[in-house]
């Protein structure tokens, strides 16, 4: 059985499969709440937006920033604002970041992550 996620304002597939979903215990700097978290999407469903906000913020109790640099991801249909692309994915590279406790945007590249709102999702399944 698998899972069809669409748009909840217009109804549109949005082609995400099960099979590119992070597991519900993989731990992320911008928290878990009320999202689902993709390793890859399809380029032609969705408009992107870039987002820069000077001000502070936190990813984890022992590390904050001041400049957030992310991605407003919108459904290419109607246009309604679905999640965020974050930058704190899987590492890419083995790094010595970790061991001087940089902080993780920073010190390790790290793979896009794709944080959909599930207030933004329709989910059903096929059967």
């Amino acid at each position: 059985m698998a899972s069809i996620y669409s748009c909840s304002e217009c109804g549109c597939n949005l082609n995400l499969k099960t099979t590119h979903l992070y597991p519900a215990d993989f731990y992320f700097e911008a928290g878990n709440k009320g999202s689902l978290s993709f390793a890859l999407i399809d380029d032609t469903k969705f408009s992107f937006e870039k987002e820069d906000k000077l001000r502070p913020f936190f990813e984890t109790r022992n590390y904050w920033g001041i400049q957030r640099n992310r991605t407003k991801i919108k459904c290419n249909s109607c246009g309604f604002h679905v999640g965020f692309i974050y930058d704190d994915g899987p590492p890419l590279t083995e790094t010595p970041g970790r061991v001087f406790h940089f902080g993780p945007s920073q010190a390790i590249p790290r793979a896009p992550r794709y944080r959909f709102k599930t207030k933004a999702l329709r989910i059903s399944t096929e059967t």
